[in-house]
């Protein structure tokens, strides 16, 4: 039952708390991503009739005893969401985004915690590297800033770097921010985040289409970035590596219809390799605030152009690794692997660490490339 291209797609709106659930179980049965989600409504015509075929759909495809997701299950997770204080939205529904009704791979469903009604104001995506340079991350506010002042909300993943401070400035305008979660609401990736993320809750919008408690692995963040893309009228690329999740988002945002949009770099920095790889492919340039709004064709006048200072976040704020202390850890874990597979728990036996500290540096480097996951918890370098 693997995904596929298929038209938008059109769903008559769930009426009742029962179709909601059925909803639900649907899209967290096994195998069922958002397109195999939409495919089987459109052919069944209604969750109940598309759940009662799934078994023998997953038996023609050589999957046997299949079963779809149990009741229980949605129902423990309904309530860990509404425990939360977080806000179910169904594909279909009204409070759910319409951008991203346009979109052939829309998310069935949304947990969302802040100002829901941000979701349907006209917003602009930024992404960016997430060991952004100090220009990269003053571009990025100067961006964020004049978006916001300009009316816009701005959409990023709550990543350290170029999303953090695009975030971060945002919040200094009228316009307000959208935080795309990889994990489940709850789940605040990475952990110094924190204090941003409680912001966003009471002065902008975190979503994600993951139940509460699932952990951000690899494979979530181009899912996340597709709905960066699919939210926005366009995307702003501020820094990023010839490979990135950034030039993901970027890619989703062309088959979604939306502008690309990019920062120019020196070509000496790597950081700036994916941006001039955009323009050169026909990305527009954007100099600041001035030219993405001309682009849209949005008033220009007043937008703020200096550098703002940013007040620090209330509230607690998770202890942030020093840059140097990462970089030799890094160093480390690829000095460890090589081409043959390694255990994860020797990998941290090996160089003493605890899961907590080892967990999301792997993830960086997987996301970057540079390690690769294999079957059964092993790691290998990406030689």
């Amino acid at each position: 039952m693997a995904d596929g291209q298929l038209s938008t797609p059109t769903h008559p709106t769930p009426r009742t708390e029962d179709e909601r659930l059925d909803r639900l179980r649907l899209v967290r049965s096994r195998r069922v991503g958002a397109v195999t989600y939409h495919r089987l409504l459109a052919e069944h015509g209604s969750t109940r009739a598309a759940l009662s075929a799934l078994p023998a759909i997953a038996k023609a495809a050589g999957v046997e005893g299949y079963e779809v997701c149990p009741l229980g299950v949605v129902q423990t997770e309904l309530k860990q969401g509404r425990t939360l204080g977080a806000t179910l939205l169904v594909h279909g529904e009204a409070d759910y985004p319409r951008a991203l009704m346009e979109i052939a791979d829309a998310p069935p469903i949304l947990w969302a915690k802040g100002d829901i009604s941000l979701l349907n104001l006209p917003a602009i995506g930024m992404v960016g590297a997430r060991n952004a340079s100090s220009l990269g991350v003053r571009m990025a506010r100067r961006l964020g800033l004049g978006l916001s002042e300009a009316g816009f909300t701005v959409v990023s993943g709550l990543a350290r770097g170029i999303d953090t401070a695009a975030h971060e400035a945002a919040l200094e305008g009228p316009g307000r921010t959208i935080a795309v979660m990889a994990g489940g609401i709850d789940v605040i990736y990475p952990a110094e985040n924190a204090a941003l993320a409680a912001v966003l809750d009471t002065n902008g919008c975190r979503i994600s289409e993951h139940p509460p408690g699932l952990e951000p692995q690899a494979r979530h963040f181009p899912l996340r970035n597709r709905i960066v893309a699919g939210l926005s009228r366009a995307v702003i690329v501020v820094e990023a590596a010839a490979k990135s999740g950034s030039l993901i988002t970027a890619k989703a945002a062309l088959d979604y219809g939306r502008d690309v949009m990019a920062v120019p770099g020196h070509p000496f920095d790597a950081r700036a390799s994916g941006c001039n790889m955009l323009i050169r492919d026909g990305a527009l340039l954007i100099r600041g605030p001035q030219d993405v709004l001309e682009a849209l064709g949005a008033p220009t006048e007043g937008t703020p152009e200096p550098e703002m200072r940013l007040p620090p976040l209330p509230g607690p704020s998770a202890p942030q690794r020093p840059l140097k202390e990462v970089a030799l850890l890094h160093a480390m874990i690829l000095n460890r692997l090589g081409p043959s597979p390694l255990a994860e728990d020797q990998l941290m036996r090996d160089l003493n660490v605890t899961p907590a500290q080892l967990a999301p540096e792997l993830l960086t480097l997987e996301l970057d490339g540079r390690i690769s996951r294999q079957p059964g918890g092993l790691l290998a370098r990406v030689m």
